[in-house]
């Protein structure tokens, strides 16, 4: 899956996989079920281009390397989940709602996602970069994804027309946290909680 260089990683991950380059989705489907089965650590692009019936060279031509390979993995399932998260918001009528119930729908599929939860889950150490030190593409497509959001909600609410990317930032970085940590005195063991703490202090961001 080639890209320009000037293309943003939100532009990447929003590309329908049917969109795609039928060779680059069909080495994604095999990288996906690889990854899912295997993890990252025990995976190869080597076994990636046998699950795929390709040669080796022909992931390469199009994902440089592994990294590359498992970044478009997973903004692949990055855009499925902004579809999947659009679907749930749409029907409610005010932003506020729509930030509570987003916050429950995204620790929902990231615990239940058979690659997002079962890394986090088998192989914290490998996943965790990816999130973290690394995660830097996640954090941009993720905040960028809240901002658009965010932006036309206040334009039709008719709110300040104040930049809302710091406030998706500060959300974004706060569901992640939970994911990665959901030890500590606020308890989210059930959606009702979820929705609790959301609406409590998540909600509230939007006024900021």
């Amino acid at each position: 899956m080639k890209t320009s260089g000037d293309e943003s990683p939100l532009a990447r991950a929003l590309a329908r996989p049917e969109t795609e380059e039928r060779l680059a989705r069909q080495i994604l489907d095999a990288a996906l079920e690889q990854f899912t089965i295997f993890g990252l650590r025990r995976s190869s692009v080597d076994d990636v281009a046998r699950r795929a019936g390709v040669s080796r060279v022909t992931v390469y031509r199009r994902f440089q390397n592994k990294d590359g390979l498992v970044e478009a993995c997973l903004l692949r399932e990055v855009s499925r989940f902004f579809r999947e998260l659009d679907d749930a918001v749409a029907p409610l009528p005010a932003m506020r709602d729509r930030v509570v119930e987003g916050f429950v729908v995204a620790l929902r599929h990231t615990r239940a996602h058979p690659l997002f939860g079962g890394l986090l889950r088998l192989e914290p150490e490998v996943v965790l970069p990816y999130l973290t030190v690394g995660g830097g593409p996640a954090l941009t497509v993720t905040t960028d994804y809240l901002t658009s959001h965010l932006r036309r909600a206040r334009h039709s609410e008719g709110r300040p027309d104040a930049d809302p990317r710091p406030v998706a930032e500060l959300m974004v970085r706060v569901a992640v946290s939970f994911l990665l940590n959901p030890a500590g005195c606020i308890e989210l063991d059930d959606e009702e909680q979820s929705r609790a703490f959301a609406r409590r202090y998540l909600a509230p961001l939007l006024d900021a």
